[in-house]
């Protein structure tokens, strides 16, 4: 384990978050072995953003500075803190029957796919789920151009993260020569009315661009490209794009320009910088919903019925996953 992840778990903040995090009214009732399963396991799902880190290419040989472990530390300290907030506003949603849209759009490479991990990490995925839709088959290209994405729209307490948007017809499509010019034309006519007709059914609606300069869109596809872990992350058209990086700043000037609507507008996220992205992006989300934390009744766990008669039959030896680990 890196020497990040030793210095987290033995941070003071950690110990505080744990005791906020566990809610158990009566602590010396419990049995101090069970407590302590109890906090492996908390720190066992933090883990899973250690890995996340570790694929942003923290790399476990380095032997960070002080500085850069406190850096870490307090991002870290303030993504729990965030995504402790989002459960908030997930039960809150559910509670209220809120529907939310948001929708992340911006060059390949922005860091869209990382923030919506840190989003959706702690929450239930029937409740905030993601919509990354593949290019259009032949069919979808004959239907309504809105059409595939009002399937995925979202019902009363439900949030829907859209990674990648109908917006792909002001951005890759018209850069790439996807659609006519008439195509485009009509989509610019459209959005707004559509975007206007989900905030009068009662759907917020959230849009987000992430902006990277030309320099740091460079450097995270040579990241890409020797890193056999993340080279599938490059299509083609990544590779095309980079060759047109001023046609799709154009396309994007046309974009928030034609479509920055009182009932919708344009945030625009500084994401040359990851971690700052990401929480400076929750943050900012979180301000747009006047939620509240939900009171939820105390739970007891029941004690298990435990049946005399009752026999566990074995599991054959050959049936097991080996243990090589």
């Amino acid at each position: 384990m890196s020497s990040t992840t030793l210095t987290l778990h033995d941070s003071h903040c950690l110990s505080v978050w744990f005791e906020k995090s566990t809610h158990m009214q009566n602590k010396t009732d419990i049995d101090k072995h069970l407590l302590q399963r109890v906090r492996e396991d908390m720190l066992d799902n933090l883990d899973e953003e250690y890995e996340l880190e570790m694929d942003d290419n923290l790399d476990s040989h380095d032997q960070p500075s002080q500085e850069d472990r406190q850096e870490r530390l307090q991002y870290f300290k303030n993504l729990l803190r965030l995504q402790g907030e989002l459960v908030k506003l997930q039960d809150w949603v559910v509670a209220t029957k809120h529907r939310v849209v948001i929708l992340f759009e911006g060059r390949d490479a922005a860091g869209k796919g990382g923030v919506i991990k840190r989003i959706t990490q702690r929450l239930n995925p029937r409740i905030c789920r993601v919509a990354a839709l593949p290019a259009p088959n032949d069919r979808e290209r004959t239907q309504w151009y809105f059409q595939r994405y009002v399937a995925h729209l979202p019902a009363a307490g439900e949030i829907v993260l859209f990674d990648r948007s109908w917006y792909n017809r002001a951005g890759v499509e018209r850069v790439m020569g996807f659609c006519s010019d008439e195509e485009y034309e009509e989509f610019f006519r459209s959005v707004p009315e559509f975007e206007k007709m989900l905030s009068r059914s009662g759907i917020q609606l959230v849009k987000y661009w992430f902006s990277i300069t030309d320099d740091e869109q460079h450097a995270r596809f040579l990241g890409r490209i020797h890193d056999p872990l993340k080279q599938w992350k490059l299509s083609p058209m990544d590779l095309e794009s980079r060759k047109r990086w001023e046609a799709y700043t154009r396309a994007k000037e046309a974009m928030i320009e034609r479509t920055h609507i009182p009932e919708a507008p344009w945030w625009v996220v500084q994401a040359v910088d990851k971690k700052k992205a990401r929480l400076n992006c929750i943050d900012h989300l979180l301000s747009l919903m006047p939620y509240s934390e939900i009171e939820h009744p105390a739970i007891d766990l029941p004690a298990r019925v435990r049946n005399p008669d009752y026999i566990r039959h074995p599991v054959p030896a050959d049936m097991y996953v080996p243990e090589v680990y």
